[in-house]
């Protein structure tokens, strides 16, 4: 934990001066951004009523707001500050406490999920260090219900291993009011998160787990070695989790579910608000993917890559002629053969070098890669229950 110190001393109190109740000696603490969120309790409800492990648990609700903000978004705010304490004073317990955060007037430029989400978590960091104690940080939304196992699941992985740095969880969306078009187009989404994640690993890439902001948990020392969250307005779950999962030792946990709800949001220009509006807004209401074939050359990409190991570049050239032409451009484009230079030039052995490889060919150069061979000469496909199998 030495180098938990110079963290915080980098990024203690640069948002906000508090923290977290100290007699909570809390051994995991899950973070709960909240902004304009008017039904938060059912959150709050489902924690309550799911089994506990044997442990402290502490739940930290940052309420946000920017200086931006409108008049009845800062009501509503200050409304469920008064609700989520309310809801403390009378279920508090010796080994669950929940806490709410009223984070207000934050810096226009940063302000948004995912600057809440690194206040909650560096005050999370803040009160382990305090107490000499590693813990764990969930990753939570104010809009899910949770599995009955979901903390014991959670909690019994990291005891059951000390090098694990994060767990990845399963996810189901609510609907409600019985309508149909969103409970098509969130059941498309959600075929879609797990055929992309699988089409990744079957490529050979090692980090292809789904990135959720609410269906995932880290090491607070892993949160640490990575710098912590980042501030962005939206995508700060994947940013984050990309780091993460470079350190290897993540898990994926199938029966621990996270139940967000299915909604329209306009806060951000990705995620699932924004992509249930654009399955609604297709003629067809059908969900377009990227191609099963642009995964298979990719993957034809990833066979290659213990061959190019200590490789000359003519010889490098030469692997690359057979694959796919709009593959051989993109790889033109990115400067690939640097890339190659760079990991065999810093790389002493095989393993080293696979890292520093997908560390050059990361999620975001694969989602590059994948738009660029969209739609010509691969055409987006539309999604079916078999796509997923591979």
């Amino acid at each position: 934990m030495k180098h938990w110190s110079s963290y915080l001393q980098k990024h203690s109190g640069k948002y906000i001066d508090t923290k977290l109740p100290n007699q909570a000696k809390a051994d995991v603490i899950v973070v709960i951004p909240c902004y304009n969120e008017p039904e938060l309790i059912y959150t709050l409800q489902s924690i309550k009523t799911c089994s506990k492990p044997n442990a402290n648990l502490l739940v930290v609700v940052i309420i946000n707001s920017g200086i931006d903000a409108k008049h009845d978004v800062i009501l509503q705010n200050r409304s469920t500050y008064t609700e989520v304490e309310r809801f403390a004073v009378l279920n508090n317990e010796s080994r669950l406490t929940y806490f709410p955060l009223l984070s207000e007037n934050l810096p226009k430029k940063h302000s948004g999920v995912g600057l809440a989400r690194k206040i909650g978590m560096d005050l999370a960091i803040d009160h382990f260090y305090t107490n000499n104690n590693k813990g764990i940080i969930i990753s939570l939304d104010a809009d899910c219900e949770i599995s009955e196992n979901f903390f014991v699941s959670i909690y019994d992985e990291y005891s059951q291993n000390d090098k694990l740095n994060s767990t990845i969880h399963n996810f189901y969306h609510r609907v409600e009011d019985d309508d149909y078009g969103i409970e098509n187009a969130i059941r498309q989404y959600e075929m879609y998160l797990r055929y992309f994640s699988k089409m990744l690993k079957y490529t050979g890439f090692p980090y292809y787990y789904h990135t959720i902001g609410s269906a995932f948990a880290v090491s607070a020392d892993a949160y640490v070695r990575v710098g912590g969250m980042g501030r962005q307005q939206g995508g700060e779950d994947f940013y984050f989790l990309q780091k993460i999962f470079q350190l290897g030792y993540t898990k994926e946990l199938y029966k621990t579910f996270v139940y967000p709800k299915a909604r329209f949001s306009d806060r951000v220009p990705f995620g699932t608000g924004p992509a249930l509006q654009k399955i609604l807004d297709e003629p067809d209401r059908r969900i377009k993917v990227y191609s099963k074939l642009s995964f298979y050359h990719l993957k034809s990409l990833f066979d290659m890559k213990d061959s190019f190991f200590k490789m000359n570049e003519k010889e490098a050239i030469s692997y690359l002629s057979d694959l796919h032409p709009a593959l051989q451009n993109f790889l033109k484009e990115i400067n690939f053969l640097d890339s190659l230079s760079d990991c065999n030039n810093n790389c002493s052995s095989l393993n080293s070098f696979g890292k520093r490889f997908f560390h050059h060919f990361n999620s975001f150069k694969i989602i590059k890669y994948l738009n660029f061979v969209h739609p010509s000469p691969f055409p987006y496909e539309k999604i079916e229950s078999d796509s997923i199998k591979i």
